[in-house]
């Protein structure tokens, strides 16, 4: 299995009141953007997921290619599952531009992802419509600060990506 299953309706994060607090706030955002997501990958690959700096949110290892420079990139991001698909929240901590993954994505959706080492290949889209905001709600019960990000990125709408498994 690549990637665990996270269903926010009926699982919860541990200490979710204590990471809801820490990373709403523009520094524990900082932290998770600009460190976490150096760190995450080597801690990540070198343990199979079980160590990571947010340590108890679900992080998944999203391998991307660049939009522009065509070079391979790896994100972590918090993420959860809805059936088979990877569903994952475009926020940038309430930014006003959407962040760099996102645009590699639109560019090119062929993507692998991964909790535990073992790559899997999806294909990346962007929910709209009913299935967006249905998700929306799922992401909101995973992580409320969501919320908050929204109101943050004044001129733009958060996208909700969903990797569905590569067919073989």
């Amino acid at each position: 299995m690549a990637v665990r299953p996270f269903d926010p309706a009926t699982q919860q994060m541990p200490f979710k009141a204590l990471l809801d607090r820490v990373f709403r706030t523009r520094w524990g955002t900082w932290v998770a953007i600009n460190v976490g997501q150096r760190i995450d990958p080597y801690l990540m690959r070198a343990t199979r997921g079980r160590v990571r700096i947010s340590f108890t949110a679900p992080t998944i290892l999203l391998s991307h290619t660049g939009a522009k420079t065509g070079k391979r990139r790896t994100t972590p991001l918090l993420y959860f599952t809805d059936a088979a698909n990877v569903v994952l929240i475009a926020s940038k901590g309430g930014a006003p531009q959407h962040p760099a993954w996102y645009h590699n994505l639109k560019a090119h959706p062929e993507v692998e992802a991964s909790t535990d080492g073992r790559p899997e290949r999806y294909v990346a889209r962007e929910a709209d419509g009913a299935e967006r905001e249905r998700l929306w709600r799922l992401a909101t019960k995973l992580y409320s600060g969501y919320e908050e990000y929204q109101a943050r990125a004044i001129n733009r709408r958060i996208p909700v990506i969903v990797l569905e498994p590569a067919k073989r």
